[in-house]
């Protein structure tokens, strides 16, 4: 009896991995693979779509991809922070102050460091 209590999770799970497995076999069965001289050409970041995968990429793209995630973590946390401002007091403003004045030195030393130079 009391197994019977997992039993709509192991139905969930059931259910969830058949339709991934439908999800993923059922296109290889239909579609055919006829590709488009469109589809081989470079996309918008300008690298060839059928290229090796190990290729190397330039560490611009990654430092861009940190600081990107950096800044809207920084957005995540301001949001809640301006809608409680009034109960969190003056401990919570000079706490976001310092969590922003860190987040500046992040980005004034990526800065002088040229990480934002696409030269």
């Amino acid at each position: 009896m009391f197994l019977m209590e997992y039993l709509p999770i192991a139905i969930f799970i059931g259910i969830a991995s058949l339709v991934s497995v439908i999800v993923v076999v059922l296109p290889k069965l239909l579609a055919s693979e006829k590709p488009m001289r469109n589809k081989l050409i470079s996309y918008e970041c300008g690298f060839d779509a059928f290229d090796d995968a190990r290729g190397r990429f330039d560490i611009r793209f990654y430092l861009v991809a940190i600081l990107f995630i950096i800044f809207d973590l920084e957005v995540t946390f301001l949001i809640p922070w301006a809608i409680s401002l009034k109960s969190i007091g003056q401990f919570g403003f000079w706490s976001m102050m310092v969590f922003l004045l860190v987040l500046t030195a992040g980005f004034i030393y990526e800065w002088k460091k040229g990480a934002l130079d696409w030269e």
